[in-house]
């Protein structure tokens, strides 16, 4: 086991860092798995928490037992500190914002990281970034893959009849949310109320209804949605997914409620994030934050990357 240390001024920097420069917790974690070199590790974090807690809780695990983790803890600075352009950054709400403040905490982590360069030889610095940029390819050939077989499983609902392919949907659509790693619930009744299902994102709590049917979907509907959601504790929203879309005056109408209590998705929001042009975790966050903002509960997701 290693005698050696990390200095303990190296901390704040490299959580100030590795909060910056990932903004969804699904991508933080992805990459932590990388980085760390201790999937077991990372797997007992607790996701449910702000992701600055998340990484002060990493990184005191980290630095709390040097004797076992120190290699662990020095992967992780050196990999936070090759981070050179955080361009991801660049789509979410103030991205050119969050591009720059991430890119100012990673110089300063990069000022304290030299020491632990140093310390290696190069050819280790080399096959520790070749063993990370190989994971996270790794990691994200597995998401494609999850997202061609749904879009698969999706395309193969088209032929179905309008009920079974409604039921089929709501079994679809927790596996997505558990590709990204969202708490999800598939349907259930719950004082003979049927709930298409339910899910926890950024600490709130969600019921979920999807249809699929020929019409587009009508303000009574919606209505309907909105009194189940009512119905619960305050914190919790909704999520409505139609596949074929709103009636014009139904998203209207919604909108001018006294508080939106749900969010509206549609097929092309569904097929946005299956083809893995933004993650489901990015669409909604957006999307809610749109609504927070407009009061306009339906934003198509193609809308927000422009």
């Amino acid at each position: 086991m290693s005698t050696r240390r990390v200095a303990p001024a190296v901390l704040a920097p490299l959580q100030d860092a590795l909060t910056a420069v990932y903004w969804y917790k699904p991508d933080l974690r992805t990459f932590l798995d990388a980085a760390v070199g201790d999937r077991e590790l990372v797997a007992r974090l607790d996701f449910r928490q702000f992701k600055r807690q998340i990484v002060r809780q990493l990184v005191n695990t980290l630095a709390s037992d040097q004797h076992k983790y120190y290699e662990n803890l020095v992967n992780l600075i050196l990999a936070v500190a090759d981070v050179d352009d955080p361009s991801w950054l660049k789509r979410v709400d103030g991205g050119e914002e969050k591009y720059r403040e991430a890119r100012e905490a990673v110089a300063t982590l990069r000022l304290y990281a030299e020491p632990y360069r140093a310390s290696r030889t190069e050819e280790e610095q080399m096959r520790r970034r070749r063993e990370v940029a190989r994971e996270l390819a790794e990691t994200k050939r597995a998401l494609n893959e999850s997202l061609a077989e749904l879009t698969d499983v999706f395309n193969s609902l088209r032929t179905m009849q309008p009920q079974q392919r409604g039921y089929a949907l709501e079994k679809l659509i927790p596996r997505l949310f558990r590709l990204y790693d969202i708490d999800a619930k598939e349907s259930f009744r719950i004082h003979g109320e049927q709930i298409d299902g339910a899910f926890t994102l950024a600490g709130s709590e969600y019921l979920f209804e999807a249809k699929w049917q020929q019409a587009l979907t009508p303000l009574s509907d919606l209505d309907v949605f909105v009194g189940k959601v009512r119905r619960k504790l305050d914190n919790t929203l909704g999520l409505f997914l139609s596949v074929n879309g709103f009636e014009p005056n139904a998203i209207d109408k919604f909108n001018q409620q006294d508080r939106a209590l749900a969010i509206l998705m549609d097929g092309g929001d569904l097929a946005l994030v299956l083809e893995g042009r933004m993650t489901l975790p990015e669409l909604l966050t957006r999307k809610r934050q749109h609504a927070a903002r407009t009061g306009e509960t339906f934003v198509s997701g193609w809308q927000l990357i422009g």
